[in-house]
């Protein structure tokens, strides 16, 4: 069984795995807009990875929540978490799966503000 400890651990990992894919994503993302490119498969996959690995670092956060680890600022941790969370999806469910050039700037710009984002995450636990 996993300690708190090594929870928390995992838990500030992550933080910066997603960090590093966003960043990673969003460079992609916009290389392909600037060539002209729509969005393929491998981009599509990329973002659902990535939205995985964002939801098990959310239950992560709520095991630490149950076993009494809080960060500084709570609300605004949590808050920006559940932005998180539904961000990309809902920017999916909006383009109705539009995958044009268009589409791919948008999920480029997403994805670089989704970098800033959990920079953000992480600078208020």
């Amino acid at each position: 069984m996993l300690t708190v400890t090594a929870i928390f651990e995992i838990h500030r990992v992550l933080s910066n795995t997603i960090w590093l894919f966003y960043l990673a994503i969003a460079i992609w993302g916009l290389l392909r807009a600037i060539r002209g490119m729509s969005v393929d498969g491998s981009y599509f996959g990329a973002i659902a990875v990535i939205q995985i690995v964002l939801i098990l670092q959310s239950i992560l956060g709520a095991v630490l929540y149950v076993g009494g680890g809080r960060p500084d600022r709570q609300l605004v941790h949590y808050l920006y978490a559940a932005f998180g969370v539904v961000f990309i999806p809902g920017l999916f469910a909006y383009l109705k799966g539009d995958d044009s050039n268009r589409a791919q700037w948008i999920y480029a710009l997403a994805a670089l503000f989704m970098f800033g984002v959990i920079l953000r995450i992480t600078g208020t636990a």
